[in-house]
Order: structure tokens, then C-alpha cells, then sequence
């Protein structure tokens, strides 16, 4: 089978388009520099070929997961390229959990290959023989490089597997209320969609050179470097960030558009000198992914007063549904739309929904954010009731946070329903630190919660009673958390009182433990 002729005078219907016209129109051109290293989209174009036929060669048919454990390396973007050519998936696994919880999503998602980077080695060795769905393990990277030396030396293959536009063709996954992880389905027509309505909201194009920094497990990442190549941009992809190198590179690299959690940009604002480079390349220095504290947003206004750009957006919806542009942060006649999220990303429907009834709600009324948009994920994978739970039969996705929207359809984030503690761009759910520490002998009651913190924007803390006879350790309640969950997740503090507020059903009251926390504070997601 010869592969589709794609149309590219309207948006394309699959991902794997996205290297079909500039390919032939721009072979030479370079669309992606990673460690000083070079690569044309004819050969960007040559490798996701090769990588397809591997997988073919594999014996992996549609539908087939395939897993990727590494910090940011380009092969991820050729996998999630060459699973659309041949109609598997992409499981992009994030990097920072603990071997239990890397294990259980390899598992959840029966991948049957795993792409490993050298930092990952001894996990993956360590796990493996508990993983047994996989039937490979190639090793990306490093001393014992089997990608580019064996992976990648398969003749290309140029047939393209005729997907339709809502199969699935990367699985990120988002940890839920239940303390264990869901794959979120994300789809040719949802990828495509974004990446149209964010190039454009950026006016990222043929001329722009895009730094990702952002871990290719995260939205934020591997949906925002396929943006940069639908817009047809040079695309520079960072291992991990390192916030005094940066400025260098910004300049070095003539960057115009990067997008930032606040907590790297909170470091890459505080590196001496920062203002001394020559930045007149950039157009977009954007920021979300975590609420970002005020004094940090101020601080880089000064420093980049007309290329910031804020984005709120979720997994489930491939990234932004909001944009907060340029031109609203130097609005001085406005400057409470800081505080907002911005207005709906084009093809998004943002309204507030009423948590109880599932009614609309009057403008400037709090309730619950919710989007119809074609960015929407398929549904959690093999997990029809946590999918039901928060897509409803008319599409609209139920965000779990509060909010509203004032008269000029700005969104203010005020509250996160589902009690969403998001530190340093990773979102942390308390059920998942409650249910390690309610093992413990010490806690006989307990809540975890977001507390304000001036680099990570929040961070979990642990509001735990004693049981009788036992008094709390707090070090010891840390090292038992750092020895059971990822180190993001684990608490930064435990506070010990005589009761928790609860309600009249004996459900505890989390707004009314967080209030002392943030008093003058005001608490957002960004």
C-alpha cells in the first residue's frame, strides 16, 4: 500500500503529515537541533521512516502501545511520528516517578516495546522482569546506543497506515484522584487541532525558532514541539533544563518563541546577567503548567516586558484551551487580567458550569470550568468510568476547577475542585500522598494540601492528627513519604493539630485548612 497524498492547503487530518510538505518543499532546511547536533527535515522525514518499518518489523500492528522512558531526547518525537505512520501508540512514560509507578504504567498500558535513556537503565533492569507485555527493550543514548545503531539501520518504509481522526496516537499520563495514574488517549484530530490554534495564537511560523524545555511526557512538551513543526519552525529540543545556560542559549540560538513552567522561570530571571543578552529575536516567552507567584510574573515583565504569554490548559485537552497574550500584560488599564487565565484558545468553548446541578452559572458566578473543543482526548485508556466521569454526552470536558468568567470572557481560576496541588509543572493529587500516610502508626487523621511557595508556586503539606499514644515525627512522616512516592510528590512540611474541619457528612474540609495558608494570597492555576 502506496502512502495518502495529503492536502496541505487546509489543515491536515494526520499527525504524520506534518513532515509530508515541507519535506518536499524544504528537504535542506534544518527543522530540529538537539546538543549541537543538526538534523533537515529530509532526514527528520528518513529516521521516522526507518523507525516505522522497525516497528512494523517488530510484528506491532494498530493499536499497539509502545513505551518511551527518557529525559528529552529527539527519538521521542520520531517515535509518537512513526506510531502515527504505522497506527500504533506512543506512551510517552514521565521520568520522575518512582520503579512502583513506572511499572504500573508500563503495565496499564501493556506496552510491548520500551524505548529506555541511560539515566533510566537501572530502573527499567530493576522492574523488568515484572513488565510482561514488553517484548523489547531498546536502549536510546549513551555508551550502548541501540537506537541510531540498530533501530534505526531498518530500510525505510514509506507506507502510511490510514488512520482515522480520532484513533489514538499518544498516551500521556495524568495521575487521578484514586492515587493511580490514567492514559490519557490523545488523538490525530486533537493534536492537530492544538497545533493549529496555539501557531496561531503564537503567530509561530516558517520563520521562528522554538525551544522546548518543557519534558516530552508532559503536554506542555511533546504537544507543544508538534506545534512548532505544524507551524513548519526550527525546532530546538533541550535535554533538561539548566536555568544558567539558558540565557546563553535564548541568544545563541535566536529564539523567538520558549515556553517556561514559573519555577524555571522564576531561576532563569534570578541568573546573573540574565538582562545582558541579546534577546531581540523573541517574539513569545511563555509560562503555565502551575499557579506563578506574583512577585515572579512582576519581576519578568521587567526584564521581557512585551513577549509574555501565559497558557492554561490540561492533559485531556492536548494542552491550552486560554492564552493571556502579550499586549493584555502591558494593558495597564487592565491590570487584573493578570491574574486571569486569558480567553479561550480558538476552537475552545470555555463555560462555568454549576458543580451540583451542571448548570451554566451567571457571568462572574464561581462554579466549575468546563470546555468543548476538538483538542479533547478519546477517554482514558481502558478506563470507561473515569472517563464518563469527566466528559459528559454533549462533549463537554468537566476540568475539576473552579472559576469564572467576567464580561469580557476572561477566566479566573480561583480553586481547583479536585484539590489539584500543581508544583513546578507537575500536578500532585492528595489522595495519592494521603493514601501512603494514612499507613503510618503516628496519623490517625489526615489532609494533604497546597501551600504557597515562592519558587514552585505550591507545594504539598501534610495537616495530620496524632493517634493516641503516638507522637508526630515530622522527618520521620517525610522520609516514609520520599521512601513510597516520587520525590515531587512527597510533602515539604507536616503540621500536627488536635482535628480536622469537616462537614456534616464527615467529609473534611479542605478550603477551611488551606485558608490560613494563603491568607493575602490569592490562589490560581496558571
Amino acid at each position: 500500500m502506496s502512502g495518502p497524498v495529503f492536502d496541505t492547503t487546509e489543515r491536515p487530518i494526520h499527525v504524520h503529515a506534518l513532515l509530508t510538505d515541507r519535506t518536499r518543499r524544504r528537504p535542506d532546511d534544518e527543522v530540529l537541533r538537539f546538543q549541537g547536533q543538526s538534523m533537515t527535515w529530509a532526514k527528520l522525514t528518513d529516521r521516522v521512516a526507518r523507525g516505522a518499518a522497525a516497528l512494523r518489523a517488530a510484528g506491532l500492528t494498530p493499536g499497539a502501545r509502545v513505551a518511551v522512558l527518557d529525559l528529552n531526547h529527539p527519538s521521542c518525537l520520531e517515535i509518537t511520528l512513526a506510531c502515527a505512520q504505522v497506527g500504533t501508540v506512543n506512551v510517552a512514560v514521565n521520568f520522575r516517578l518512582t520503579a512502583a509507578e513506572i511499572e504500573y504504567v508500563i503495565n496499564d498500558a501493556q506496552a510491548e516495546m520500551l524505548f529506555v535513556g541511560p539515566e533510566l537503565e537501572p530502573t527499567v533492569t530493576a522492574i523488568l522482569d515484572r513488565l510482561p507485555t514488553v517484548r523489547r527493550v531498546v536502549r536510546v543514548g549513551g555508551d550502548h546506543d541501540e537506537y541510531d545503531r540498530d533501530w534505526l539501520s531498518t530500510d525505510p518504509d514509506h507506507e502510511v497506515y490510514l488512520a482515522e481522526p480520532d484513533e489514538c496516537v499518544l498516551q500521556l499520563y495524568t495521575s487521578g484522584t484514586t492515587g493511580f495514574p490514567k492514559g490519557a488517549m490523545l488523538t490525530h484530530r486533537g493534536l492537530l487541532a492544538h497545533s493549529a490554534s496555539l501557531s496561531a495564537a503564537m503567530s509561530a511560523d516558517e520563520t521562528s525558532s522554538v525551544l522546548v524545555v518543557m519534558p516530552l511526557f508532559h503536554a506542555g512538551g511533546s504537544s507543544y514541539a508538534l506545534t512548532a513543526l505544524y507551524a513548519g519552525s526550527r525546532l530546538v529540543l533541550v535535554r533538561t533544563p539548566v536555568a544558567d545556560q539558558l540565557p546563553a542559549l535564548l541568544a545563541s540560538e535566536h529564539i523567538t518563541h520558549t515556553v517556561f513552567a514559573p519555577a524555571l522561570l522564576a531561576a532563569f530571571i534570578a541568573v546573573e546577567g540574565v538582562g545582558q543578552h541579546d534577546y531581540s529575536a523573541l517574539r513569545v516567552l511563555g509560562y503555565g503548567a502551575s499557579p506563578i507567584p506574583l512577585p515572579v510574573l512582576r519581576a519578568s515583565m521587567d526584564i521581557f516586558p512585551d513577549v509574555l504569554m501565559q497558557f492554561y490548559g490540561t492533559t485531556e485537552t492536548t494542552g491550552v484551551i486560554s492564552v493571556l497574550g502579550t499586549a493584555e500584560h502591558a494593558d495597564a488599564d487592565h491590570p487584573r487580567r493578570l491574574v486571569s487565565a486569558g480567553t479561550q484558545l480558538s476552537g475552545c468553548e470555555i463555560e462555568i458550569h454549576s458543580p451540583e446541578s451542571g448548570a451554566p452559572v451567571p457571568t462572574g458566578d464561581a462554579g466549575e470550568i468546563w470546555v468543548r473543543t476538538p483538542q479533547l482526548m478519546l477517554g482514558y485508556w481502558n478506563n470507561p468510568a473515569a472517563t464518563a466521569a469527566v466528559i459528559d454526552t454533549n462533549g463537554w470536558y468537566h476540568t475539576g476547577d473552579a472559576g469564572y468568567l467576567d464580561a469580557d470572557g476572561y477566566v479566573y481560576i480561583t480553586d481547583r475542585i479536585k484539590d489539584l496541588i500543581v508544583s513546578g509543572g507537575e500536578n500532585i493529587y492528595p489522595a495519592e500522598i494521603e493514601r501512603v500516610l494514612a499507613e503510618h502508626q503516628s496519623v490517625a487523621d489526615l489532609t494533604v494540601i497546597g501551600v504557597p511557595d515562592d519558587r514552585w508556586g505550591e507545594v504539598p503539606k501534610a495537616v495530620v492528627v496524632a493517634a493516641d499514644g503516638h507522637i508526630v515525627d515530622e522527618a520521620e512522616l517525610l522520609a516514609y513519604c520520599h521512601e513510597r512516592l516520587a520525590p515531587y510528590k512527597c510533602p515539604k512540611s507536616v503540621d500536627t493539630v488536635d482535628e480536622l474541619p469537616r462537614n456534616s457528612t464527615g467529609k473534611i474540609l479542605k478550603k477551611d485548612v488551606r485558608a490560613k495558608y494563603w491568607e493575602g494570597r490569592e490562589r490560581r492555576t496558571v
